[in-house]
């Protein structure tokens, strides 16, 4: 008799995992991706992505490459924007188990408006501008080592993040 193969996502976002004989769990990768950078919650774009970040950390799970830049980098841009310090919003997050929860503080404490919201959304899909070749050269190298080098397609840190998580 063949084994039946059954998928389930277990509590971890993103985290396909195989079970072929009954009780035994197989992981099929051992990075567990967070959201898209492109997702909003509360008109904020990567919030999600940051709340799967403080969720996997706290869990032990946030894999060595996202480490560095926790809490640096796009999460620091919202942590910036949104006028909240880090320490304070890891632990709003490490007592919330739903987004809602986590959505109704952000709505109660972070009062900016949409322009600012529309301000971090801008620089974030325009990352690294065309005239900054610093950064320019840094995506580059990011594209190199990920073995998207190929991809003219990828014009931004947020592209790169997407195909480099097998989004696009």
């Amino acid at each position: 008799m063949k084994a039946c193969l059954r998928f389930f996502f277990c509590a971890c976002p993103r985290r396909l995992t195989t079970l072929t004989t009954p009780g035994i769990i197989a992981p099929m990768s051992d990075i567990i991706y967070p959201r898209s950078p492109r997702e909003t919650m509360c008109g904020w774009m990567h919030l999600p992505r940051f709340v799967d970040k403080i969720r996997l950390h706290q869990a032990g799970r946030l894999h060595p490459d996202y480490q560095a830049n926790f809490c640096k980098g796009f999460d620091g841009r919202w942590l910036e924007d949104a006028g909240v310090e880090a320490t304070q919003f890891i632990e709003v997050v490490s007592k919330t188990i739903t987004d809602g929860e986590v959505c109704d503080w952000v709505l109660k404490n972070v009062k900016k408006p949409e322009s600012v919201k529309a301000a971090l959304r801008e620089r974030m899909l325009n990352y690294p501008k065309k005239d900054d070749p610093e950064m320019q050269a840094r995506l580059k190298s990011r594209k190199e080592a990920a073995g998207l080098a190929h991809r003219d397609d990828l014009q931004t840190f947020v592209d790169f993040i997407d195909a480099d998580e097998k989004r696009i």
